[in-house]
């Protein structure tokens, strides 16, 4: 009966990496964020096939996005993809200012995680 030893082995191994919880971007991804740049708030909703979606003014802009270690991208047609690093160990309620997330045009954009 080795499989019990194994089994208990590696789930005292897994143990640390399953408390860690998700991180930062996979927060940001799964549960959306509200942005505020120029005054203004505006929501952000990610969805799994890598598309996402922003309300600014009444209007909807749609466009991509993936992580890219501790960046997340994103892009709207025709403009180039944007990069910007998010800090690690953020959760859902969570606000912090992303450098970047915006574009470089923008600066710093404050971003709380729904």
């Amino acid at each position: 009966m080795r499989l019990i030893p194994i089994a208990a082995l590696a789930a005292v191994l897994a143990a640390p990496v399953l408390a860690q919880g998700p991180t930062t971007l996979q927060a940001v991804t799964t549960e959306g964020i509200v942005m505020k740049a120029y005054g203004m708030e505006f929501p952000v909703t990610y969805k799994p096939d890598g598309a996402f979606s922003a309300t600014v003014g009444g209007n909807t802009i749609t466009g991509t996005w993936r992580i890219d270690g501790e960046r997340l991208c994103t892009r709207v047609e025709p403009d180039p993809e944007v990069c910007a690093a998010y800090p690690a160990g953020k959760r859902s309620g969570d606000t912090f200012d992303v450098p970047g997330a915006m574009g470089p045009q923008v600066g710093v954009v404050s971003v709380r995680i729904n």
